[in-house]
């Protein structure tokens, strides 16, 4: 009976998004910095971020990127993915705060090994090696014409179509080319 009870409470928490069964275990890649909601704005701005995009934060720290593309731009639906637990507990309580509803879902998980293709726009806040490391599985998961905006940080030797500074921040814009 003991077990039984135990299992049904295990079964709660991963129903409730307590407990995530694909939580990675490694440390994360990068400390957790908060992009400041002016350079948030920014850069859903400078990808066009409307109605029926799927946005994808990849190490989306407190979740304010996927949350403000719903709320502010119109994104049909927003994924925000980290490594670090604490950072999806922190964004699932600021999405609670919200208004963008189950539109906006946190996935604990590594987001050099998660399936990004459903997204028609990815944000990056990571490092330039990160960006290197992650350019091959952009450019072959995500749809040509996915738009790519990374804060403060560029992809190697894949020149940005667009750069704009905010406040002393530097933002990086970049398009899936058409398979070859």
């Amino acid at each position: 009976m003991q077990h039984r009870k135990a299992l049904l409470l295990l079964a709660l928490l991963l129903s409730v998004g307590l407990v995530n069964a694909q939580a990675p275990s490694r440390s994360p890649d990068v400390i957790y910095v908060p992009t400041p909601q002016e350079v948030v704005d920014a850069m859903l701005k400078m990808a066009d971020v409307k109605t029926g995009d799927v946005v994808y934060d990849l190490g989306s720290g407190d979740g304010r990127i996927p949350i403000t593309a719903v709320e502010k731009f119109g994104a049909r639906s927003a994924v925000g993915i980290d490594i670090d637990p604490q950072r999806i507990k922190d964004a699932n309580a600021n999405l609670a705060k919200s208004k963008a509803g189950d539109k906006v879902k946190f996935l604990n998980q590594d987001l050099f090994t998660t399936n990004i293709s459903e997204a028609s726009v990815v944000t990056l806040y990571l490092l330039d090696s990160l960006n290197e490391k992650l350019r091959p599985k952009l450019l072959s998961e995500l749809k040509p014409g996915t738009r790519i905006v990374s804060h403060a940080f560029r992809m190697g030797d894949w020149q940005p179509e667009k750069s704009q500074t905010i406040d002393g921040r530097n933002i990086y814009f970049w398009t899936i080319p058409a398979k070859k």
